[in-house]
C-alpha cells in the first residue's frame, strides 16, 4: 500500500455534481492491494480511510439497492 496518497488517481461519483461534497476513491490501488483508499473531496491533504475491497463493494451494493435513497444505519 503506498504511504503516499498524493501519488494515487482520485475518482469521484459522477453523481456529485460540482458541490464539492462527496468522497473519492482510488481504485488503482484497491486492484493492488485488496483495500479502498478512501477520502474526502474538499480535504484532499486530509485523512484517509483504508476500507477492505470486499466490504466497500457490498456498501455500494447496498447503496445502489436502497429503496428511494435511503439508507438504513
Amino acid at each position: 500500500m503506498t504511504t503516499d496518497p498524493q501519488a494515487l488517481i482520485w475518482f469521484k461519483s459522477s453523481y456529485s455534481g460540482n458541490g464539492g461534497t462527496c468522497v473519492e476513491w482510488a481504485p488503482a490501488q484497491a486492484a493492488v492491494t485488496g483495500m479502498v483508499p478512501v477520502r474526502d473531496s474538499k480535504v484532499p491533504n486530509g485523512s484517509v480511510l483504508y476500507v477492505p475491497s470486499r466490504s466497500f463493494a457490498e456498501f455500494i451494493a447496498g447503496v445502489k439497492g436502497a429503496k428511494g435513497g435511503h439508507i438504513a444505519v
